[in-house]
């Protein structure tokens, strides 16, 4: 029997015709040591723009995360989103799982491309990397927005209960579903509201598309972001930062975020998305949208005020 219409197969490709159609093109670059990296690229770069990075986190590709974004920031930004490493079209064969690696890796992909100067916005791990980009590269990263991205985890707090998880594993579970259970189960984590009576065949139709690739490097990409990690190892940020989070994230809990912002310290805003959870860019849109433009668009220099508030 022939297999069904892919009905996530098909949304892909309609996310892919939108990025295109909203000026962006698919790109791949060799970065020589074993490492591919895929990004959507502007089509006409434009100096008198300013650049910014989206990194997405785990999940659906960075289309999915980022697609409602695009109308509001294409016309004010070059935007730039990349696959991270074993996610989408990145591969690498080289043994390094970290997020510091993630953070190398992407850098190297931006400069390939030209890009010396950016801002950057990251979702969840993709929070992870851009607080890594610009921990070690802060000549390049000039303001830094890190949305539900538990940067400030430490080992222990998994012992000491702050997570609804017990242990790396039972998180790595959920985070890729193989089963329409544990994508239920990720959804309620996710959504203050999650959709009900999603048919058994939608999910795993979702699974077999983003789900089922690189399995084993992604659970290693989760164990590296654990193990050992201790708040006082982690660097401070000199750029100006804006933590959004969601009121009740499941995934990284609201404490985290407060302790983002006494880590970064002075440099760093906290702005709390109510009725949200940790997927807040996809249940509040709007709001995600308002925060970024109110701190990226709405403190960018006086060379660009002028255009950028003169755009729809």
């Amino acid at each position: 029997m022939a297999r069904c219409l892919s009905f996530t197969g098909s949304a892909d490709f309609l996310y892919r015709s939108f990025f295109s159609y909203s000026g962006l093109r698919s790109v791949k670059t060799d970065l020589h040591d074993g490492t591919t990296m895929h990004c959507w690229v502007p089509k006409s770069h434009k100096q008198s723009k300013p650049n910014l990075l989206l990194v997405h986190g785990f999940g659906a590709n960075a289309m999915w995360q980022y697609g409602e974004l695009l109308r509001h920031m294409m016309p004010r930004f070059n935007i730039y989103v990349p696959d991270l490493l074993f996610f989408g079209e990145s591969t690498t064969e080289r043994p390094e799982r970290s997020e510091a690696f993630q953070a190398q890796c992407v850098m190297r992909l931006m400069e390939a491309h030209g890009v010396r100067k950016m801002s950057l916005v990251g979702i969840s791990y993709g929070g992870f990397v851009g607080y890594s980009m610009a921990a070690q590269f802060p000549e390049a990263v000039e303001k830094v927005v890190l949305c539900c991205t538990g940067v400030c985890l430490e080992e222990k707090d998994l012992k000491d209960g702050l997570f609804e998880v017990a242990d790396v594993d039972e998180a790595a579970n959920i985070l890729m579903p193989q089963t329409p259970a544990k994508l239920r189960e990720l959804m309620k984590f996710a959504f203050v509201k999650p959709v009900k009576a999603v048919p058994s065949c939608f999910l795993s139709d979702y699974i077999d598309v983003f789900c089922t690739d690189h399995v084993a490097q992604k659970r290693e990409l989760i164990q590296a972001l654990i193990k050992d990690r201790q708040l006082s190892k982690i660097p401070k940020l000199e750029q100006p930062t804006l933590i959004i989070w969601g009121e009740q994230d499941k995934i990284f809990p609201l404490e985290l975020g407060h302790r983002l912002r006494r880590h970064v310290g002075d440099n760093a805003k906290l702005e709390i998305i109510k009725n949200a959870g940790h997927a807040m860019n996809i249940e509040k849109p709007r709001e995600f949208a308002k925060h970024l433009k109110s701190f990226l668009v709405g403190s960018s220099s006086s060379r660009h005020k002028s255009l950028f508030w003169g755009s729809p």
